[in-house]
């Protein structure tokens, strides 16, 4: 089995080489990462091209967003199984892919996913936030559950059969894709109980209040679109993520 990391990036040579670096040293698993460069300018390629091994394929190229971008890298990767690995993240340890692998040896399995911690941008050893995803259950849908989609690893067949991102998006087409695979998919997803990948705080949804205003407006309309509720879904959907800065004694094992 082969696993495709797609990793899209613009102007993030800060961050770009942890995840590169984080992707290289995976343990015993086939793999390939797909980088999918926007056209930087700030010597992102730079570094991406000095620490490319024979598993990386690049391209640099204009696109219309970072959906789009991603949508790219899909099309241009070659694994059974495929991910994304973005600019500003890192594993939490060296055998996640391994046991991506392993959950998907049971052929029942569309999709694997785990959980994921967001880290001070300046200190990655520092946890703000711990997102415990939880076994799926369909009903979960209507509350607003959703797995960590840095962390969602879905076989190739899922892309073919119910399409990529939907660029009309700009910022919640990972929700969207989510609920479409589930719902119109219903695929078979399997949990790993543990931190799979760590984010930097800050991501491209949370950067100012109008972008989070713009986040709520395309939840509503992607749950909408999938049929799994309205209103109190998308207010679930916020709720649910309060508890998850009460951190405690979380491990990254």
């Amino acid at each position: 089995m082969r696993i495709s990391v797609i990793t899209a990036v613009f102007n993030r040579v800060d961050t770009i080489g942890d995840a590169i670096e984080s992707v290289q040293q995976q343990a015993a698993v086939d793999l390939e990462h797909v980088i999918q460069d926007g056209g930087s300018s700030d010597g992102t390629m730079d570094k991406v091209v000095r620490l490319a091994d024979e598993r990386t394929q690049v391209v640099s190229e204009n696109d219309s967003g970072i959906y789009d971008a991603i949508n790219r890298g899909i099309k241009r990767a070659t694994g059974d199984v495929v991910g994304l690995m973005h600019s500003d993240d890192f594993f939490a340890n060296d055998n996640v892919l391994a046991k991506v692998a392993s959950a998907f040896a049971d052929p029942k399995i569309d999709g694997v996913y785990g959980d994921l911690q967001y880290v001070a941008a300046n200190d990655p050893t520092r946890i703000i936030r711990h997102w415990r995803s939880g076994q799926y259950e369909p009903a979960f849908l209507k509350r607003g559950w959703m797995p960590p989609h840095p962390t969602l690893y879905l076989r190739r067949q899922v892309f073919e059969r119910f399409g990529l991102y939907d660029t009309s998006f700009s910022i919640a087409a990972d929700y969207d894709a989510m609920l479409r695979y589930l719902v119109q998919g219903q695929i078979k997803l399997a949990y790993i109980p543990e931190v799979l990948v760590k984010m930097r705080l800050g991501g491209e949804s949370n950067r100012s209040f109008e972008r989070i205003l713009r986040k709520s407006r395309e939840d509503f309309r992607a749950i909408r679109k999938n049929g799994v509720g309205g209103i109190r879904t998308l207010a679930a959907k916020n709720f649910s993520k309060l508890g998850q800065f009460i951190v405690k004694d979380h491990t990254a094992k």
